[in-house]
């Protein structure tokens, strides 16, 4: 076990100076969970999964106080007394360092300074609480230690007919991320709760309709794709849906001026329905085993269409993601994401998204539903994905976020948040 006791000595030593009034602990942490991830250059999957779990600690810990809410895991239990913006720190450090512990200097630093900004709370009071918060995260990451994600799959082999899923440049490697498919979800039922019908046959009017377009505006070398929508490409591909939707979701909550509760509840939700819709989605990809645009458009001759027409040079704007087509993952994740947002703060809600990488490229909206259209659009700019396949995955993934949000962090008493 980790020697946290100095770091929590350390800590309480500053309380007993005075402090500036701390801002909401739940969104600082969340901000630094997000650093963790981008430092790490975690990828999308594996950030929703570490997300869904830091969230899930945070919300159990706070939770675990008042007990107004049914826990994602943990049962209420904690010391009379505890602060609970103490739990919360506690438990997004304690599961930030399981998963990052090479970054464990900066988080020790971040743990040190959130608790010196609690001078306003009792030595005991800020003791209970972390030694709460450490326990549900050490539980929390104990249950999500066996959900599959470590699971050693057998060799991927392409099925080699028209319409499923081939290597593609620039790795030709085989699919990644696949033990998704399968891993245990956060709340959903199974990995197949919310199974998309699929994608509509090759010689459909919708399918010669979606591949015409993902040929012509997603094309490296398009000239119908105008310099926005290229920009549009790059700027919805630039990081993480994770992170992003974190991002917005922080501001919202400072713009708003949500409670700790409250925040701590709603990135609960939030992040386990962008992990359950990657789950759902890992599962239906590998249900459906589809073909990348890049496969479809340079081996169209093999398809039995004769209104879709080859082109063996054709290559998309931005390298094609290693793993099957259909659904389209940002198009469903975006979709849960905003989901959970629209329930608590209504779908007509001005924001913004910002991204890492773009520093001075933002996205501005007056709808969480305009944003999602965007991310469809942005994925055939980049020649990734058939309208289709972002069609399905957006409508999927809003059953997943309206089952999370009936079923998760649900009132079961009253009282004071």
């Amino acid at each position: 076990m980790r020697p946290k006791l100095a770091v929590t000595l350390i800590a309480l030593a500053a309380l007993a100076a005075p402090g500036v009034a701390s801002a909401n602990a739940i969104t600082d942490w969340n901000r630094t969970m997000i650093d963790a991830l981008e430092t790490a250059n975690t990828p999308p999957p594996v950030a929703a999964r570490t997300a869904a779990t830091v969230q899930a600690a945070v919300f159990d810990a706070v939770n675990g106080v008042n007990g107004h809410y049914r826990p994602i895991h943990m049962p209420p239990g904690a010391p009379p007394g505890a602060s609970r913006p103490a739990a919360g720190i506690a438990a997004a450090h304690e599961a930030l360092v399981a998963f990052f512990p090479a970054q464990q200097a900066m988080l020790d630093e971040r743990y040190s300074a959130s608790l010196a900004q609690l001078g306003g709370g009792n030595d005991q009071s800020v003791a209970r609480g972390l030694a709460w918060g450490t326990a549900v995260a050490d539980e929390i990451l104990a249950w999500r230690a066996g959900d599959g994600f470590f699971a050693v799959l057998p060799p991927y082999v392409p099925a080699g007919v028209p319409g499923r899923w081939n290597y593609t440049p620039p790795n030709y490697g085989p699919p990644l991320f696949r033990q998704f498919a399968s891993m245990a979800p956060f709340a959903l039922t199974s990995p197949a709760q919310f199974l998309p019908a699929g994608p509509p046959p090759l010689t459909s009017a919708r399918y010669t309709q979606d591949f015409n377009e993902v040929k012509e505006l997603g094309s490296v070398n398009s000239t119908a794709r105008t310099p926005e929508e290229t920009q549009t490409a790059m700027f919805w591909q630039d990081d993480t849906p994770a992170a992003m939707w974190n991002r917005v979701a922080d501001e919202l909550a400072d713009s708003h001026g949500t409670g700790l509760t409250q925040e701590a509840r709603l990135l609960a939700k939030m992040n386990v329905a962008l992990a359950d819709a990657t789950i759902a989605i890992w599962n239906a990809k590998n249900v459906f085993d589809t073909w990348r645009p890049i496969t479809a458009i340079q081996q169209a001759d093999s398809d039995g269409n004769p209104d879709t027409i080859a082109d063996p040079n054709w290559s998309p704007l931005l390298p094609t993601p290693q793993f099957q087509e259909y659904p389209s993952a940002h198009s469903g994740v975006s979709s849960a994401a905003t989901g959970i947002l629209a329930s608590f703060y209504g779908d007509e809600t001005a924001f913004r998204v910002l991204s890492f990488h773009l520093q001075s490229v933002e996205r501005d909206f007056t709808s969480f539903s305009a944003a999602v259209a965007q991310v469809v659009d942005a994925r055939i700019f980049a020649g990734f994905h058939f309208r289709f396949s972002c069609d399905d995955a957006v409508v999927m993934s809003s059953e997943v976020a309206d089952y999370v949000d009936r079923t998760v962090a649900v009132r079961t008493r009253g009282g004071d948040d």
